[in-house]
């Protein structure tokens, strides 16, 4: 692997720090963590600031962290359609808006821990 710039790691911290403003909105905010992340501007900004430059950190350590937030910005998406999907038909039983929040909070951690795990070893500089 090649050594990565000074201007695309500090690109990658404004990535970093994109997606923690969203994580930071979604726990302020009326919405929820994980809604915040997804639909967030600065989220949907940070992934499209991934595939842009994905090309030119292919073959540095960057890759694994651009690799690392893509896949936490999709995954999270993929979660959220799935706790949906499941709790959807539970709230006719009353217990789905349970599932749905307990499902949610669960998903909206682990963005927080992705988000935070990924930027300390950016920091560190180390991949992931």
């Amino acid at each position: 692997m090649t050594e990565a710039s000074n201007e695309l790691v500090g690109y990658t911290h404004i990535i970093y720090g994109l997606h923690a403003l969203s994580v930071l909105i979604g726990i302020t905010g009326a919405g929820s963590i994980v809604g915040g992340f997804i639909f967030g501007v600065p989220s949907i900004i940070a992934v499209i600031m991934n595939y842009s430059r994905r090309s030119e950190v292919r073959t540095t350590w960057l890759a694994t962290h651009f690799h690392w937030q893509i896949r936490t910005f999709w995954f999270a998406l993929l979660w959220v359609i799935a706790v949906l999907v499941i709790s959807a038909p539970l709230v006719l039983l009353v217990v789905g808006i349970f599932t749905a929040w307990f499902g949610l909070s669960l998903v909206g951690l682990w963005v927080i821990y992705r988000v935070a795990r990924g930027w300390l070893a950016l920091r560190a500089g180390n991949s992931l």
